[in-house]
């Protein structure tokens, strides 16, 4: 254990955003003590050299990535890199004792033919594959609480997932008929320079990317299957609009019901999510802004019924750094532990 009791805690990828983002939350948990930060093109730095608006807090240095060290260290393991790079490290992590945190798509698929179809790479380890459990707790907190490997959430899943499911475990939609769209700021696709994310390309502009192709399609699809009992297939079209954070989901379907109207929907979130702290479900004719979940790890949920179409129109907004990312990463991380679920989360945006 850590200073105090505290559980010792690691960070293999922490330069990216993803990585800062979990440098704050843990800096600032109870129950955690943050004693490794990792990176290979960065190691060596002290960590405030990335990130100097930190180095009022944090000493720590970027260290070359060494499995056993890391393992003699950390009893937990966040693995906050690019695809194709956890799975080359973890078993070795949980073969130590590690529990371990995928943000990547690593381990976010019951199938890894599915996994390789659109990530490509050779995998091996399929036993470990086997263990590892989703992690949006908002389905899936039990399993989450008894695993030693999750699979953290993409952030537009994230955000469409919490949208469509009272729907499709309700049966209140007919499945084929869903639709996703959904628009990203900036900051989700990470920090490396790129050219379509400098401030004069996408400054004043707004447009579709991976449209019928993109990765996250069939981790969503997986899960909306779970929940509907048999194979669903959906529309998904991400976009990237100028600002630096933040998801809006905008999801539509047919209801099997034509006579459901908005207030029937309200009841049905709310029942749906009583349990779930992190999310917020609105009262009718109030649509969520992304600006309202910004630093924080909550999901705003909106609800509205077009009675001309006889279609379910929900909007769900999020930050996708937070509870697309770090934020819910923490947040499995509470439950693996044993944590109320909310501890060491900020639950309060900065607004405006």
């Amino acid at each position: 254990m850590g200073d105090m009791g505290r559980v010792p805690v690691g960070i293999v990828g922490a330069s990216g955003y993803g990585g800062v983002q979990l440098v704050r939350l843990l800096m600032e948990h109870p129950g955690v003590e943050l004693v490794y930060l990792g990176g290979e093109s960065s190691a060596g730095k002290p960590f405030s050299d990335l990130y100097p608006h930190l180095g009022h807090v944090v000493d720590l240095m970027i260290e070359p990535i060494d499995l056993e060290k890391i393992a003699s260290r950390c009893q937990v393991v966040f693995l906050s890199l690019p695809n194709g790079l956890a799975y080359q490290m973890a078993p070795t992590l949980l073969e130590k004792g590690c529990k371990v945190l995928d943000l990547s798509a690593d381990y976010r698929f019951a199938d890894l033919d599915t996994y390789t179809s659109w990530y490509g790479g050779d995998r091996t380890d399929k036993e470990v594959a086997a263990t590892a459990v989703y992690g949006l707790p908002e389905l899936y907190r039990d399993r989450i609480a008894g695993a030693q490997l999750v699979g953290c959430p993409g952030c537009y899943p994230t955000a469409s997932l919490l949208a469509l499911s009272p729907l499709l475990k309700q049966g209140l939609i007919l499945p084929e008929t869903a639709i996703i769209d959904a628009k990203s700021g900036t900051s989700g696709g990470g920090r490396q320079a790129k050219t379509n994310m400098l401030l004069a390309e996408a400054d004043n502009s707004l447009g579709a990317y991976g449209v019928g192709r993109h990765r996250h399609t069939p981790e969503i699809e997986q899960i909306c299957s779970d929940l509907a009992g048999h194979e669903v297939t959906v529309q998904f079209t991400p976009h990237l609009i100028p600002m630096v954070r933040g998801i809006l989901a905008t999801v539509y379907a047919t209801l099997r019901d034509p006579g459901l109207v908005r207030e029937d929907l309200i009841t049905i979130y709310n029942a749906f999510y009583r349990n779930a702290p992190w999310v917020k479900v609105l009262s009718g004719g109030i649509y969520p802004q992304t600006k309202w979940a910004c630093g924080t790890n909550l999901c705003y949920i909106g609800v509205e019924v077009d009675p001309r179409t006889d279609r379910v129109i929900v909007m769900s907004a999020i930050d996708n750094l937070m509870k697309g990312q770090a934020g819910q990463a923490l947040q499995c991380l509470n439950l693996m532990m044993g944590w109320d679920e909310t501890l060491g989360l900020p639950n309060m945006c900065f607004y405006p």
